[in-house]
């Protein structure tokens, strides 16, 4: 693949990265940031891609990766303290879903954040993740479960 294929597959993906790393990270700026990394990292990579149809689920494991790295950021920073509230896009972060999302377990968050707000398939979320499908299946029900709980819904049998 050359550089000119990847800038447009890149290109054709951008925004669902772009919503992925702002539900892990919920600022639209350190998304942006984390998106334009994980582009970086993933061209200085790009000969270790050895299947180019799994462009997509290598890049979002990078992205992934690059957000897990700006939250453990935020956390040495933090020491304990809560990060200071700003205005923008951060003024949906009291929404009862994103709260929600926030109480659930990391492992079950980034199955939500890939299937519902990213618009991966299935198949994609277990790729990216480095799951069996099986894995990710259940981690979704369960996570859908803890969420009609924590909105205060009745989950259905």
């Amino acid at each position: 693949m050359g550089r000119e294929e990847f800038a447009l597959r890149v290109q054709a993906i951008r925004e669902r990265l772009y919503r992925a790393a702002f539900l892990y990270l919920g600022s639209e700026a350190d998304a942006l940031e984390a998106v334009d990394e994980a582009v970086y990292q993933a061209l200085r990579s790009l000969k270790k891609l050895r299947e180019p149809a799994y462009f997509e689920t290598w890049l979002t494991r990078i992205l992934i990766n690059e957000c897990h790295k700006e939250l453990r950021r935020r956390k040495r920073l933090a020491c304990g303290e809560e990060l200071p509230e700003t205005g923008g896009p951060e003024q949906f972060d009291h929404l009862p879903l994103k709260e929600a999302l926030l109480h659930l377990p990391e492992e079950l968050r980034s199955v939500i954040i890939l299937r519902y707000f990213a618009g991966y398939t299935q198949a994609e979320t277990a790729q990216s993740l480095g799951l069996p499908q099986g894995t990710v299946a259940t981690r979704q029900r369960r996570a859908l479960g803890l969420l009609r709980l924590e909105l205060g819904e009745e989950a259905n049998p």
